[in-house]
């Protein structure tokens, strides 16, 4: 795929939608760092609806930390592998409070060394609390870069490389819910919308399977 044609997509995805957010519900980096951990292979429906009673009790490393790892069960129990996740969410409560003053750290690093935080978790803070260029590569980034050819890639982290390499710089900032957004609604798994797509035109897909 050449740069113009790139350079359209995303004008076209912009224009469709100027500002774009996660769909995951938060008020702070705090909430946004527990919301995504808690989103790993769950939706962000359930995860929103897990976090609008969990928040108001504890929005905080410090209030999450007093629930406890039993009391927090009680809040995510509805969400998939809330066993590991609420282990996972105490012991990162633990660390912000000891060693980041209760502040989520800004810096990949940090992130990382976090329980239960991975590169996609940390990508998706370090850009959407932070603003920072990053470039979480979720299975439907993953899928929408290699069907429209975007930025194919084997693996996940093959797929970030080439976005971060291929997408124009001024759109990189917001690339990741832009993709997202289009791959959730539009360029589904099983059968994608491709009649409804605003980019139709310029997508290699279908280009290949008319072959």
């Amino acid at each position: 795929m050449n740069k113009a044609k790139r350079h359209e997509i995303f004008s076209r995805l912009r224009a469709e939608n100027p500002n774009p957010v996660t769909e995951l519900e938060y008020h702070s980096p705090f909430e946004l760092l527990i919301a995504v951990l808690l989103s790993a292979q769950a939706t962000d429906v359930s995860v929103n609806k897990a976090t609008r009673k969990l928040f108001p009790v504890a929005n905080t490393p410090e209030s999450m930390l007093a629930l406890g790892v039993e009391g927090l069960k009680e809040y995510i129990k509805t969400i998939g592998l809330f066993n590991a996740k609420a282990e996972n969410a105490i012991k990162t409560c633990k660390i912000l409070v000891e060693q980041h003053n209760s502040r989520v750290p800004e810096t990949r690093e940090a992130l990382e060394a976090l329980p239960g935080v991975g590169r996609k978790t940390a990508n998706v803070v370090l850009n959407t609390a932070f603003r920072q260029i990053a470039m979480a590569v979720d299975t439907h980034i993953f899928r929408f870069s290699n069907r429209t050819k975007v930025a194919p890639g084997k693996n996940v982290l093959e797929v970030e490389m080439k976005l971060l390499k291929f997408v124009p710089k001024e759109f990189l900032l917001d690339a990741h819910h832009w993709m997202i957004l289009h791959g959730r609604y539009i360029c589904v798994a099983r059968k994608p919308k491709c009649g409804a797509c605003i980019i139709e035109d310029l997508c290699e897909f279908k280009e290949k399977t008319s072959d």
